[in-house]
């Protein structure tokens, strides 16, 4: 075992086996077992704690862990002072933001949080929903709910403030959502004396472009071709690039290599008109990482 050891916490529940997935991707494999709360991971300098989302941030903060990954949401709903690393767009279900929002049922006469006076609200989120009514002057009555909050109105609760991310459970309990409270995505985030710290910093940037450079080569490919150096100028100007194709001499003098990278949507389109364009030899590849 390094004698250096960086405390990592890895997200129970919804968002721990897509970190995991994160993680392999940019070269770290973490096991879990059923019966452990410590993850194993192939770095003997980084030691992992299984942890619910929700308190991430808050043993990140007290420096039980010197960094974890958790939503936006969570840092703020417990006012925990971290630093935050670098924004992971990614979710159990899509690569957008999840969404908490203020939802009752469909036939409620709730239209605004206005109508929220002297109402019970049932919610995960007790303090983001207690500011949020703060800030519109409405006092109601909030309560902590331990799960299954979509089915508590309207006998339980007048409305709710629940996170989303496709709508699809709030449709089947026939919520509508009234406003929306926030958008948040996942961070990783660093206890703020660890990341003063130069070895467990120069850990964590480097874990942190790994993940990012991931995240940046989703839905992207490589596209090689050849090209007769008459033809390069109308061939060039059909392609998109992250910033330049690289244009690469061959053996024929008369002859060139071009390989560029594309969102892998446009290849389908693209492709037949390089081909009319005088293209040839198109090669498609999967890349799994871009580091800028």
């Amino acid at each position: 075992m390094s004698e250096k050891v960086l405390k990592l916490g890895i997200p129970a529940g919804s968002l721990q086996e897509s970190t995991a997935e994160l993680f392999k991707r940019a070269g770290y494999v973490i096991k879990f077992s059923s019966r452990s709360y410590y993850p194993t991971i192939d770095d003997e300098e980084i030691e992992c704690l299984l942890i619910r989302a929700q308190e991430m941030a808050r043993y990140v903060d007290q420096g039980i862990l010197d960094a974890g990954i958790t939503g936006h949401d969570w840092i703020l709903e417990t006012n925990a002072d971290v630093h935050e690393i670098c924004e992971l767009v990614f979710s159990k279900v899509s690569r957008r933001p999840v969404r908490w929002v203020l939802c009752v049922p469909e036939d409620s006469p709730i239209q605004s949080v206005k109508d929220l006076e002297g109402k019970r609200i049932a919610t995960e989120v007790v303090g983001m929903t207690e500011r949020y009514l703060e800030k519109h002057g409405v006092k109601a009555q909030v309560e902590f709910s331990w799960g299954a909050t979509e089915v508590k109105p309207p006998k339980l609760a007048d409305a709710i403030v629940e996170v989303t991310e496709t709508g699809s459970s709030l449709r089947a309990n026939n919520l509508r959502i009234v406003e929306e409270l926030m958008q948040s995505t996942t961070r990783f985030i660093a206890n703020k004396d660890a990341f003063a710290d130069p070895w467990k910093r120069e850990k964590l940037e480097n874990i942190a472009m790994m993940l990012e450079s991931c995240l940046a080569a989703e839905g992207k490919v490589c596209l090689m071709m050849n090209v007769e150096r008459t033809d390069l100028e109308n061939v060039l100007n059909l392609l998109p690039a992250l910033q330049k194709p690289t244009v690469s001499s061959l053996s024929d003098p008369d002859w060139v290599s071009i390989s560029t990278i594309m969102e892998e949507t446009v290849v389908r389109s693209i492709v037949p008109k390089l081909k009319s364009a005088g293209a040839c030899g198109l090669v498609e590849y999967q890349i799994s990482k871009i580091i800028d």
